[in-house]
Parts: structure tokens; C-alpha cells; sequence
């Protein structure tokens, strides 16, 4: 089921939650809504549930394929809705949280006991609870619960999934689980979803696309690929990792900073370059091309990399870079360590020192 949002703003009194936003979404694809706090990805899922409604002006529509669902109760709607604090009820067991949507249709529609007993089998078998359908929900870990909640979402057989920070709740571990588990079940029934986070890594793991967003406004929408290598403005560069500010002044294709310097093919003024980590190369000696020396300050060996933290000669607020394992025991890491930085790559925006929404992108 494809989703179509055209012009939907929100109001909340006088402050603005949605800018007028306009969002397609393809019939099975895998969505996540991504920004900070108060950027209206939580106000914009809950107003395609219809649990929240847009401003009227401007008169926006939302479509649902070719169904106009703008003005439709959230039960009219068939959207499954998983919360991030599962929302279980503790009295019912497994099976029955999951039946609970089945059992209380319009007797009309209601499927009969024995189709209910086998569609929840199903799911619990689906997510992989079958052996716990007679447990209660306080005997289970947070993982299984936001199962259970997922699985019932999934029993009235929705046209779209909305998840409200699904994994919010749980540990790091647990999380990467269930993402790599959600991922699978996506693809194997193919239904089209819509999730809400704030964590960076989770959307760009999980999503076909990813919707940046920020002051209730879309700045990018594209796959995590394209997002993380191209983004369209410093917001989206930014907020997608951690970023190493090399400010100073370009001369004769010069920039200077203190005792830093790094040739650059620039026209002479002031500039700003930000370097993802992955992007520093470290080096016992300068090289021609780069004079920028750095101490290291920490050292953290995070899975196939290690981050090491510096401390800039010519900048207050240190600098990452994460190196392969190899590099490490051969350049012999310590803290207190001399080294320089290489720049393998920089991103300039030369259009948004003052304006960080203005949309340009330029990299060396």
C-alpha cells in the first residue's frame, strides 16, 4: 500500500510543529522518519494514523493508494500501530494480547475462534514466541514484549505498519536484534512501514529510504547510502555522525589555521571544512600537503575499528578518527602520542555558515 502525503501542516496553538509537507511512499517499502527532538517526526507519524489531525489550512490529503483517508478515524484507516512502551495488557496473556484486536471486530467482520486461535499461532510463531503464548507479559524481557506488541499489530492484517521508536525502550544489544529480526519480516510479508527514530545508525540499518527531518521540515529524503555519501545540507551532514571542524583562512591555495595547514584548491577568504573520522588519515610525520599536529587523548577499540580522540594544536574542541585495527598496533597508539592528521576527504558548505538550511554541497 503506498502512502501519499500532500501539504499536511500542523499547529499546536501558535507554534508550528509541521511545516507543509509533501512525502511519497512506495507500495512495500521500509520508512524511517529521522531527527532530533521537536523536528515533528512523531507529529507527522501520528497524523497518518489518525491519531492527530493536520491544519485544515492549508488543505492538505492524505492517500493511502487511491484511498483519500484525510478525514477517516483511525479505525477506519487499517494501520497497525506498535509503541515504543508496548502497551501490552498485563492481565491477558501472549495469545490474548494478540487476539485482542480479532476478538473485539464487529461481529460481522470477526473471524470464528478457530481462525483467530490459528492467525495468532501463526504470528507467535512468526516472531518466534510460540512456547510463551500462555505467559503473561511481566514474565517476559523488553525483546520479546515489543514482539508480542508487534505481533498484534500484525493480526488484523494492516495495510500499513507505523512504529513510534519501536526499540527506544530496550538495551543496545537486544535493539540490534530486533532490527535485523523487523528487517527480515519486512521482506518476507512485504507490507509498506513507517518508523519514527532519533538513533542514526537504526535508520540507516533498517530503512529503504530515510526522511531527515528538522524544525518540522523534510531537509533530505533518500537511501542511507546516498544520505550518509551525498547529504544536501550541513543539518543532514551533521546529525548523520560525528564531524571534525577545520576552520582557518585560505591564501595561495593555503589554509591556515594557527600552526595547521593544509593546501586546498580554494579561493583565497575565510573557510570552514568538516571531515567524517573515517576521513582522517594519522601519520608520525607531516606530509607536504597537511601540517595539522594533534595529540592523542583516548583510545576506545569499538569492534572492527578503533576510535581515537585529539586534541587539535589549533582548536579548542577535539577531533575523532577511527582507525583500523592494523593501523593501530603498527603506529603503536598511546595516549599522550604525537601524531598528525591527513585528510583523506573534506565537505565544505560554504552557503550555510550562516543559513544551515540552505541545500549546497561541495566536496574536495
Amino acid at each position: 500500500m503506498s502512502i501519499r502525503l500532500q501539504n499536511i501542516a500542523k499547529h499546536f496553538g501558535t507554534s508550528r510543529a509541521l511545516e507543509p509537507v509533501n512525502l511519497d511512499i512506495r507500495d512495500g517499502e521500509l520508512i524511517g522518519l529521522l531527527g532530533p527532538s521537536g523536528s515533528g517526526k512523531t507529529t507527522l507519524l501520528r497524523i497518518i494514523a489518525g491519531l492527530e489531525s493536520a491544519d485544515r489550512e492549508p488543505a492538505g490529503r492524505i492517500l493511502f493508494g487511491n484511498r483519500d483517508v484525510t478525514n477517516l478515524h483511525v479505525r477506519d484507516r487499517r494501520i497497525g500501530f506498535v509503541f515504543q512502551h508496548y502497551a501490552l495488557f498485563r492481565h491477558m496473556t501472549v495469545f490474548d494480547n494478540v487476539a485482542f484486536g480479532l476478538t473485539v471486530m464487529p461481529r460481522k467482520s470477526r473471524p470464528t475462534s478457530g481462525e483467530i486461535r490459528a492467525r495468532v499461532h501463526r504470528l507467535l510463531e512468526m516472531v518466534k514466541l510460540e512456547e510463551l503464548a500462555n505467559r503473561y507479559p511481566a514474565q517476559l524481557s523488553g525483546g520479546q514484549q515489543q514482539r508480542v506488541s508487534l505481533a498484534r499489530a500484525l493480526a488484523l492484517r494492516p495495510e500499513v505498519l507505523l512504529l513510534d521508536e519501536p526499540f527506544g525502550a530496550l538495551d543496545a544489544k537486544v535493539r540490534q536484534e530486533l532490527r535485523r529480526w523487523l528487517r527480515h519480516l519486512h521482506d518476507e510479508l512485504n507490507f509498506t512501514s513507517v518508523f519514527v527514530t532519533h538513533d542514526q545508525e537504526e535508520a540507516l540499518e533498517l530503512s529503504d529510504r530515510v526522511v531527515v527531518m528538522s524544525n518540522g521540515r523534510i531537509e533530505q529524503i533518500d537511501t542511507p547510502d546516498t544520505l550518509y555519501r551525498t547529504p544536501t545540507n550541513r543539518f543532514v551532514f551533521e546529525f548523520l555522525g560525528d564531524v571534525n571542524h577545520l576552520e582557518g583562512s585560505v591564501r595561495d591555495g593555503v589554509l591556515t589555521c594557527g600552526d595547521a595547514r593544509l593546501a586546498v584548491d580554494l579561493p583565497d577568504g575565510a573557510e570552514e571544512l568538516l571531515l567524517r573520522p573515517h576521513e582522517v588519515e594519522l601519520v608520525e610525520t607531516a606530509t607536504a600537503k597537511a601540517h595539522l599536529p594533534v595529540t592523542v587523548t583516548a583510545i576506545s577499540p569499538v569492534g572492527a575499528e578503533v576510535r581515537v580522540e585529539l586534541e587539535a594544536d589549533w582548536l579548542g574542541e577535539p577531533w575523532l578518527a577511527t582507525v583500523r585495527h592494523a593501523d593501530y598496533e603498527r603506529l603503536r597508539l598511546t595516549r599522550g602520542m604525537r601524531l598528525f592528521a591527513v585528510p583523506r576527504r573534506w565537505h565544505r558548505f560554504p552557503d550555510e555558515r550562516s543559513t544551515p538550511e540552505s541545500k549546497r554541497l561541495e566536496a574536495a
